[in-house]
């Protein structure tokens, strides 16, 4: 079995039962008839002509009950007790965390750095200097510590100020020269971040996964910083009815003709989430999938398939989705098999890094002009969706769910409520000019191309820079492509300069050997920084 990729993870068939890691216990919610009191809780709704006009547009097609899923079929909005900072968040990759530099994330619009003490300790705080205010994921680390670059003051441990260049020898530094600090962990390759600085870390609520505790459980996990909201993200990802419309022969699973009608049932509704299952209207005998999401932002699907021979192999796709600002996310994909194929073996981690990037720059450009168009209409998604029971359920199902603790997040968009940003969105100001379009345009390469230009436009911004192994692959190819270019000018000159027409034979051919693989490198790296273009749309 090829490595199954975001096309092949959404359209899982299975013939035999599956069992879902359940992250967190359900909690007991209440239900209220009338709209949430909460002042940051909006319900809005379009005029009675425009529903009028959706309903008119759905007669002669089975009518609307029959096809689109009734938005007025629930009276009630249920209101759960929520808490977003009382989550863990996914951060980072525990392998992609820089051992010599501070890195700087966010969770939903929350500044933080994260880094590596001396002794090789995660420690995370908050992203600014107490002193004036400095983004401390711009400074160093000195000696274990955390250093500011503006005017030189450490951190180290549990935040404390260890160092300030500028007091006299004798002075103490001040009490209130210190950072706030988040708790985080290191599970199972990823690492997590507690939000809440009042309440204690609940140890239960830490995502495990069981197949990946398995010996010999094979994964390739990748990170993708994407330049829309999380909600659309998670709405993507457990959307399998634009599978093989969008990534038609991305792989051998997506194919544009297999599109048609599905069949859900929602197994589980609880305050954290919810699951079920769904089959294709044509695989009736073929069983279903299951899905299973987990608040705040998990999303998983396994399944169990038995070979020919018997034995039973288990594969799990799991999709951990961070809000890290207002139309910004990033998702930690994880896909793994108790066995591989030859093939996963054979071609290198960067080919299916690339592979996966692809599939996301797929739907990249429906899913902004999707987060532009919800932050303009500002009204819940049913005012604006057409949800079909064949093919949303389980979108409409993620917004329900945010109908019910969106009021104790930063900001949501629901079913059938909104709350809006309170604060404004954070603008990360890059270079301007020529400068700026070559950085762009030549990430890979030394000098000027290492400036930092962030645009989650270009691949290298939005995965290679997350990834340490692409990264390192990147380097190499760029150090071989300049060596073999190198050697072949000189032997090309030797070419020149010798008289013996056998030697210059062996020169010219040696040179353009080495030409054609330097050409090679050269397309290996455009093929890991070059976004996925479709052919059929006009440039």
């Amino acid at each position: 079995m090829a490595v199954p990729f975001l096309s092949l993870s959404l359209q899982l068939t299975a013939t035999s039962p599956i069992l879902f890691t359940k992250v967190t216990t359900p909690i007991i919610h209440r239900t209220t008839c009338t709209a949430p009191t909460n002042p940051r809780l909006h319900l809005l709704r379009r005029s009675a002509a425009a529903v009028t006009a959706v309903a008119n547009q759905t007669e002669g097609g089975g009518g609307r009950g029959e096809v689109l899923i009734n938005p007025e079929e629930e009276k009630c909005v249920e209101v759960a007790d929520y808490d977003w900072t009382e989550e863990w968040y996914p951060l980072y990759l525990t392998r992609n965390v820089p051992e010599d530099a501070p890195l700087g994330l966010t969770v939903f619009d929350s500044q933080i750095v994260l880094y590596k003490d001396g002794n090789g300790t995660l420690r995370c705080y908050e992203d600014r200097c107490p002193h004036r205010l400095a983004k401390l994921s711009e400074g160093q680390l000195i000696d274990g510590r955390l250093e500011c670059l503006y005017h030189g003051w450490q951190f180290e441990g549990d935040g404390k100020c260890v160092k300030i260049p500028q007091l006299h020898a004798s002075a103490k530094i001040p009490k209130a020269a210190c950072v706030k600090t988040y708790e985080v962990k290191d599970s199972q390759g990823v690492v997590w971040v507690w939000m809440s600085t009042k309440t204690p870390p609940n140890p239960e609520k830490l995502p495990w996964f069981e197949h990946f505790a398995r010996p010999g459980f094979f994964d390739i996990s990748t990170t993708h910083e994407l330049p829309y909201d999380h909600s659309i993200l998670l709405e993507n990802l457990m959307d399998p009815a634009h599978v093989p419309i969008s990534h038609d022969r991305t792989d051998f699973s997506a194919k544009r003709e297999d599109a048609q009608p599905l069949v859900f049932e929602v197994t589980e509704r609880t305050n954290r989430g919810f699951a079920g299952t769904w089959r294709r209207e044509k695989d009736s005998r073929k069983g279903s999938t299951l899905l299973r999401f987990d608040a705040p932002c998990v999303l998983q699907n396994n399944r169990e398939l038995e070979g020919k021979d018997g034995v039973k192999k288990n594969f799990s796709a799991v999709f951990l989705c961070r809000p890290t600002g207002q139309g910004k996310s990033m998702l930690i994909a994880r896909f793994g098999v108790t066995k591989r194929s030859p093939l996963v073996s054979v071609l290198p981690q960067w080919y299916w890094h690339k592979e996966a990037c692809k599939v996301f720059e797929q739907d990249m450009g429906f899913l902004s002009s999707q987060n532009e168009v919800l932050m303009k209409e500002k009204v819940p998604t049913k005012d604006l969706y057409l949800n079909l029971k064949s093919s949303d359920t389980w979108v409409c199902e993620y917004r329900k769910w945010m109908d019910k603790v969106g009021h104790g997040m930063p900001y949501h968009f629901g079913h059938r409520t909104i709350s809006l940003p309170k604060v404004p969105p954070v603008v990360e100001h890059a270079p301007a000019g020529i400068i700026a379009a070559l950085s762009a345009s030549y990430p890979a390469k030394g000098g000027i191309g290492t400036m930092y230009a962030p645009n989650l436009a270009n691949r290298y911004f939005r995965h290679i820079i997350h990834c340490r192994s692409c990264s390192k692959a990147i380097k190499s190819f760029e150090l071989w492509k300049n060596i073999l270019s190198a050697t072949a000018v000189v032997l090309a000159t030797l070419a020149i300069l010798v008289v013996s027409r056998q030697w210059k034979a062996v020169l010219l051919g040696s040179a353009a050997l080495l030409s054609a693989a330097a050409y090679g490198c050269l397309r290996a790296i455009e093929l890991n920084t070059n976004n996925f273009i479709r052919t059929h749309r006009r440039l």
